[in-house]
């Protein structure tokens, strides 16, 4: 089994309170359902970010635009984690969301 790391971009946040806890009803059923395919719940990112550029310098903001969250899912394949990320909330809320493979170095 191998993680995988969910990269979130763009989309809304809820604007009520109704609205959050709608949101945080569809967060918390999805993660049932994942099980204990979830390693990290993960966080939503604060649009505060710095990139550090290879010659040391530092800028605002971040490389390639800016992540809004993540979470740490197992599977067994690319395609798998896929289809497990599929039903992510976050999509409803308009966002994009990027699977990306880890490697194990350890």
């Amino acid at each position: 089994m191998s993680k995988y790391v969910l990269l979130y971009s763009g989309g809304s946040m809820p604007q009520s309170e109704a609205e959050t806890k709608q949101v945080m009803k569809a967060w918390d059923a999805w993660f049932s359902k994942l099980g204990k395919a979830v390693v990290d719940q993960g966080d939503p990112f604060t649009p505060n970010a710095k990139a550090i550029m290879s010659d040391g310098t530092v800028k605002n903001g971040s490389v390639d635009g800016m992540a809004t969250g993540y979470s740490i899912i197992e599977a067994n394949s690319l395609d798998e984690a896929v289809k497990l990320a599929k039903d992510c909330p976050v999509l409803q809320g308009g966002a994009k969301l990027t699977v990306f493979e880890t490697m194990n170095v350890m």
